[in-house]
């Protein structure tokens, strides 16, 4: 997604990043017309890393990636800020399919708390896998932090039960979640993930955008995208900063055991709501160059 960022940069054209996680994106690489929607590893690690900080010591399984690298860079400034330590990490190929080593060098670690640093089937398969092994049952925890509902669904309840995870939208939160998903579910036989309504969002903010605007120049709008409230399904007064972070409530949630679950994709239930203001990275620590005093593009 950085390297997305950069072309469209020099090709003068609007990027929206609903799933593409680094926090660098609307950091250090940031772009005048590049808009970060749905989440990102900072926001990831204030939902998960700090509240259980002192849960610890933490010891991370990281993928071998920018994604993998920013999201246990941001956890463990999160951990440490909050009065855990981290005893170091180990990273491992994305796509791994075997993580039976990674795992007992953590466990090796003295480590009380796993964090897993990636996403897609690594989580899953290092959760299940940490599952069979019986870390949990030697008190080791797990803590997922990139983890979407699909995830849990391709887990099980059983494997799945306790995990604590950040989501900025989760289909059965509310009415509107509720009545948006039913039809995303009518099309796609699954419950949608944070990335997917985030997507379905930024793009309708854009096309809000382009209406205000009167024009699809890529200036006119993106100075429009910065200017509208996000009121929809996903976020409620969400705003648009200068650095292009799309500012909203995250939540924290946690899995159900099986016996918790009253019918089919009832899995999680919330734990707190952290506001927009808490969730994202402020613009006081921020490494944009469009954010006044960082400097200039």
């Amino acid at each position: 997604m950085l390297g997305v960022q950069e072309i469209a940069r020099q090709k003068n054209r609007i990027v929206l990043a609903s799933t593409g996680g680094s926090s660098d994106f609307t950091g250090k690489f940031c772009s005048p017309n590049g808009f970060h929607w749905t989440y990102d590893t900072y926001a990831l690690a204030v939902g998960t890393g700090a509240p259980l900080a002192k849960d610890g010591p933490w010891y991370f399984l990281t993928a071998d990636y920018a994604f993998g690298a920013a999201l246990e860079r941001d956890t463990a400034a999160a951990v440490i800020k909050n009065g855990g330590t981290v005893l170091g990490s180990v990273k491992h190929p994305q796509g791994t399919t075997d993580f039976s080593s990674y795992l007992l060098q953590a466990q090796g670690s003295g480590a009380k708390l796993i964090g897993l640093a990636s996403s897609g089937p690594d989580q899953v398969n290092a959760i299940k896998q940490a599952h069979e092994f019986g870390l949990d049952k030697s008190g080791i925890k797990l803590a997922g932090l990139y983890l979407h509902i699909t995830d849990i669904h391709a887990l099980g309840l059983e494997a799945a039960q306790g995990l604590l995870l950040t989501q900025a939208f989760y289909w059965d939160l509310n009415d509107e979640t509720r009545a948006w998903s039913k039809r995303f579910f009518e099309r796609h036989h699954a419950m949608p993930t944070m990335g997917q309504a985030g997507a379905y969002s930024a793009v309708l903010h854009y096309l809000k955008a382009v209406k205000a605007a009167g024009t699809d120049d890529t200036q006119a709008v993106a100075k429009k995208i910065k200017e509208l409230p996000v009121n929809d399904f996903f976020a409620k007064n969400g705003k648009v900063r200068e650095d292009g972070r799309m500012v909203h409530d995250l939540y924290v949630f946690e899995v159900k055991k099986p016996s918790e679950s009253k019918y089919p994709w009832d899995y999680l239930k919330l734990v707190r709501t952290i506001p927009g203001d808490q969730a994202f990275r402020p613009l006081s620590e921020s490494e944009c160059p469009l954010v006044k005093g960082t400097g200039a593009l």
